[in-house]
């Protein structure tokens, strides 16, 4: 058995002094003991009772370079020598909003902001600013940060939930207690996947709804793509009806091509949202999109405020990002793409010779594990059939074997992960299932 009693003594105290003894409430899910690092190299990280991991967590999405990558750590300190921030404008802010006006099909214009919270509120003020309206249809199961006018009762088995998704009554619930009711009044939640009700719910209130936000892939809930025609529908509408089509890329952002996914998929947004694997650790965000839109930040229409809004240390960290994901055209996105076939077929086989249903939902990089009797997962309802607590279970008896992974059932792989942590990582998932019990293969 692994000591964790440093994290456990670490996180007593800590519960006397920060709120709930963690920095994010997703942390105190993690079982046995929310863990205290000490330390990360490449793909690997260390606690503080000296215990190692392979990480698949990767601080929750943004590492896709793997921790302390030596082109941003780098950059970092080269930009520290200088100064953190200014509050006023330097060089790096628009090197960086050029690049990603370069990388990103749908960019004309960048603003940045510090988080994807941050972003998602910047997106939907310029659609309301843009057209005069102000409905939002957004869906279930998608994730668009913690602010007040966005987060409605979401299914994780890390995040506590608020009420129903849904009652009986339509009635939306907020994310968290404290949260505004009457910030959520605007909102329209949609099932997503079905084009049916995104078109009646357009075309019926289209003359309200000032933006359609959606993941491009529904990686929260079971890491769902978009059924062919269903996104390019959604594009074909918005145009139609004069309303903003927002993709929210703060995962798959750089994560599934220089592009993001709306690069993969061949759609033109209106705005995107980016973050995580954009800093490569480091806090940053950005909307990006059409400029038409993106000028009324320009002219002072929709204010834009942020003390570190393109602080120097954010800048320098994602402009090393895009570099290092730039070289040979992007090649590294056909080794992420290999590292993670592997291991997913690996589990896969495993899943099988230990007679243990379940379901594993690939995207590039980015794949969902979960147990369930379900044939496949390509909706919300077929999602939320899953043993999240025997996952729960799972995840805890992996931490156990040295593999490190979010209790949700959500896997990234970085570029750091190679043949060697694919071999480990497989060998230690063989013994973690053999200590499950019940399930039977389909």
């Amino acid at each position: 058995m692994k000591t964790l009693d440093k994290s456990r003594v670490n996180y007593a105290e800590s519960q006397a002094f920060l709120a709930g003894g963690v920095s994010s409430s997703l942390r105190s899910a993690m079982k046995p003991v929310p863990l205290f690092a000490a330390a990360g190299s490449g793909p690997r990280i260390s606690d503080v009772d000296g215990n190692e991991y392979i990480d698949y967590l990767l601080g929750y999405g943004p590492l896709l370079l793997g921790h302390s990558n030596p082109a941003i750590t780098d950059s970092i300190h080269a930009a520290l020598k200088c100064g953190t921030t200014f509050g006023l404008q330097h060089t790096g802010e628009f090197e960086l909003a050029r690049r990603l006006t370069e990388a990103l099909p749908c960019a004309e214009q960048v603003v940045l902001s510090g988080s994807g919270t941050e972003a998602v509120m910047l997106a939907l003020r310029l659609a309301r600013a843009y057209n005069g309206k102000r409905k939002i249809v957004r869906f279930h199961g998608h994730y668009h940060g913690w602010a007040d006018s966005i987060f409605t009762s979401f299914p994780s088995s890390d995040m506590r939930q608020f009420g129903s998704v849904l009652d009986s009554d339509n009635q939306i619930f907020p994310g968290t207690e404290g949260q505004s009711q009457q910030a959520l009044e605007d909102i329209l939640l949609l099932p997503w996947n079905d084009s049916a009700a995104l078109e009646e719910t357009l075309r019926r209130y289209g003359h309200e709804i000032a933006a359609v936000i959606s993941e491009p892939v529904m990686c929260n809930s079971g890491c769902i793509l978009p059924k062919p025609g269903y996104l390019e529908l959604m594009r074909k509408l918005t145009e139609e009806l004069d309303i903003v089509m927002i993709l929210d890329e703060v995962i798959t952002g750089f994560r599934l091509s220089l592009g993001g996914a709306h690069g993969k998929f061949g759609l033109k947004p209106d705005l995107v949202t980016i973050g995580k694997a954009l800093g490569g650790g480091i806090a940053i965000s950005a909307v990006a999109g059409r400029k038409e839109l993106m000028e009324l930040v320009g002219n002072g229409t929709v204010s834009h405020l942020g003390t570190l809004n393109g602080n120097c240390i954010a800048t320098s960290a994602a402009l090393a990002t895009i570099s290092e994901l730039s070289k040979a055209g992007g090649a590294v996105y056909e080794q992420l793409e290999q590292t993670a076939v592997r291991l997913v077929e690996g589990i896969r086989r495993l899943l099988v010779k230990h007679g243990i249903a379940g379901i594993i939902n690939q995207a590039g990089p980015v794949f969902h594990m979960m147990f369930t009797d379900e044939l496949k997962v390509e909706d919300f309802a077929s999602f939320n059939k899953r043993d999240a607590a025997r996952y729960t279970e799972f995840a805890a008896g992996l931490l156990e074997e040295g593999v490190l992974v979010r209790s949700n059932g959500l896997w990234y792989v970085s570029t750091a992960h190679g043949d060697q942590e694919i071999d480990e990582t497989l060998s230690a998932m063989d013994r973690a299932l053999n200590t499950l019990r019940g399930g039977s293969v389909q």
